[in-house]
């Protein structure tokens, strides 16, 4: 399905750069949805918008986010000469743009003098770090619908995509309709034969080497802190141990100190499982914390006896933490509502893998084919059960889109073959 105009394009030329990409992905439209994910869940980071490129970071399941640059031609001179003339002939055009608008009719004007101002599907070119052959994958085609949201905020984006800054694209307009330039701008020699009309004066080469470089938080926060310990410390021997007669053992201390340096180790490096840093959680969060890197060992047998807990009930909360932190563990009892959006992206995940012939329920946050239920977390991360007698079993998550835990297959490892 279409991204809400709402959502991604709110403005005709922001919903005309949406149709130039779901145009460009006819071929391979599975991605557009994971991509919507994305952009919706605040995997993109920083869009960087320079004459002729987009650039923004998304994070995937690797450590190190995928770089995407999206990339359009620029307008020549000739060309920009022939827009602007046709902008500057009907003063509504001028004032709209002054009003941060921009009017249909400009992309009008620019047809009858040959200038295509919006880009069409088969000049975007897209590039992405990750595996995928998609074109769009999922990280490009978040960016592209982020880059909607640029665009329609302020339509002069559009036209630095096209090759002019705001500044110059003001500086040919005033000229062109006769108001006079600011007195803090000048004309360069040659500027009409480059394209570029209009310059701001700098600052004398001398006075800027002799003034003191001043020493800004910037400076500061730039010097880089030594780095993390390889792995995490060991507490100290006890020099006294704990009386007998007292509720706390002496392994139960060290198994506490141990815990608490593990966790400043983790903080510090930044790297660590979901909620490593966390201390606000309830008992059962915090013993579905302790309980994960047990697994497998007789601690956690031991660790079940002492907090009175069943077995198979601390092996469920173990797993849940190891897959999505305190998110995982809620996901296994809570419910909520999410937006119909959010639920539809989960129920066309459902279809995408092959789940068209099995009745799909949904339920609040749940969406049940057969013995297959995702589950939506209110952070949207998206977690995958199967069923297992009369329980559901958290086997996969989190992902931000549901495709990649709907079909465990289809991932974002660099390692793993392209998904369809």
């Amino acid at each position: 399905m279409s991204a809400p105009r709402s959502e991604f394009g709110a403005t005709w030329w922001g919903a005309a750069w949406v149709d130039a990409i779901e145009g460009r992905a006819r071929l391979d439209p599975n991605r557009l949805p994971r991509g919507r994910a994305y952009a919706r869940h605040g995997q993109v980071g920083r869009i960087e918008l320079e004459p002729g490129t987009i650039r923004a970071g998304v994070r995937g399941s690797r450590l190190e986010p995928y770089e995407v640059t999206i990339a359009l031609p620029e307008l020549t001179a000739a060309q920009w000469d022939a827009l602007l003339d046709a902008i500057a002939a009907k003063a509504g055009h001028v004032a709209a743009l002054l009003d941060g608008s921009l009017l249909p009719e400009v992309l009008e004007d620019g047809r009858r003098v040959g200038v295509e101002l919006l880009p069409t599907a088969g000049e975007l070119r897209l590039r992405c770090t990750c595996p995928d052959q998609a074109d769009p994958c999922k990280h490009a085609a978040a960016v592209c619908y982020l880059t909607a949201r640029t665009l329609d905020d302020d339509p002069f984006a559009l036209l630095l995509l096209r090759g002019r800054t705001r500044d110059e694209v003001w500086a040919d307009l005033r000229e062109r309709r006769g108001a006079p330039a600011p007195a803090a701008e000048v004309a360069t020699d040659g500027a009409r034969a480059t394209g570029r009309r209009r310059t701001r004066p700098g600052v004398d080469a001398r006075a800027a080497f002799t003034d003191a470089p001043a020493i800004t938080p910037a400076d500061v926060w730039a010097v880089e802190p030594p780095a993390p310990p390889r792995r995490p410390g060991h507490p100290p021997p006890l020099a006294v141990p704990p009386p007998p007669e007292g509720e706390v053992t002496a392994d139960a201390l060290r198994a506490l100190a141990t815990d608490a340096a593990t966790r400043a180790w983790h903080l510090l490096r930044g790297d660590g499982p979901l909620d490593t840093s966390a201390l606000a959680l309830d008992a059962e969060q915090d013993l579905a914390r302790r309980a994960a890197p047990l697994l497998g060992t007789s601690e956690f047998g031991r660790l079940a006896r002492t907090a009175g807990v069943p077995s198979h009930h601390l092996v469920e909360l173990a797993l849940a933490w190891r897959l999505g932190g305190t998110e995982g563990t809620s996901i296994l009892t809570h419910e909520w509502d999410p937006d119909p959006d959010t639920i539809d992206d989960g129920r066309d995940a459902m279809l995408a893998v092959g789940l068209r012939n099995v009745r799909l329920r949904v339920h609040r946050n749940r969406i049940t084919a057969g013995p297959v239920q995702l589950r939506v977390a209110p952070d949207g991360h998206w977690y995958r059960f199967e069923k297992a007698g009369n329980r559901w079993d958290l086997v996969a998550g989190p992902a931000f889109d549901p495709l990649a835990v709907a079909d465990p297959d289809i991932d974002d490892d660099p390692d793993a073959a392209p998904g369809p």
